[in-house]
């Protein structure tokens, strides 16, 4: 559990994110996956809203002002993570997703490790996320991560509103980070 070996996570040069093998297939899972839990299954990505496609479908687009990270495994796409562009010294942590077959293998610390970097490297304070309270695996790895719960800024029914605070960058987190 939790090998490492091979795994990488890079941030895309910009306006390339529909060219990175597999990082469509991530977001498209993510979201089939959580419009099932919340009890409206789609078959594929036409199904979905389509806020939720056009982040499968054109994620440069989707994402334009955010650091999209991309665990990889040599050249394959074993998980994602969408880091918000800072406001008033917040970032928000978005559509953390590690593909099954790639689960247990530390993709998702290592995601929200890059995250957290990438947060202290442009200045953010805090960190904040919503996660369905469902989803208890992802919360527990939250607060490893020293995530609380806090006052929701998002009220839909069964979403979970966490935040920590960013530490200041170290050499040591600095270094082979994106």
């Amino acid at each position: 559990m939790n090998d490492r070996r091979g795994l990488s996570v890079v941030r895309p040069p910009a306006h390339t994110l529909s060219t990175v093998n597999g990082l469509s297939a991530l977001l498209t899972d993510y979201h089939l996956q959580t419009e099932a839990e919340k009890g409206r299954p789609v078959a594929d990505a036409a199904g979905l809203p389509d806020r939720y496609r056009t982040e499968a479908e054109d994620p440069d687009r989707a994402f334009a002002d955010a650091a999209v990270l991309v665990a990889q495994d040599g050249a394959t796409a074993a998980g994602c993570v969408v880091v918000t562009a800072p406001a008033d010294g917040r970032v928000e942590i978005k559509r953390l997703w590690t593909d099954p077959g790639f689960r247990g293998r530390g993709v998702a610390s290592a995601l929200l490790d890059a995250a957290l970097a990438h947060a202290a490297r442009g200045g953010a304070h805090t960190v904040r996320l919503s996660v369905w309270q469902w989803r208890t695996g992802a919360v527990s790895l939250y607060e490893r991560f020293g995530f609380a719960v806090t006052a929701p800024w998002d009220e839909r029914a069964g979403l979970i509103c966490m935040e920590r605070a960013v530490a200041a960058p170290t050499p040591c987190t600095e270094q082979g980070r994106s």
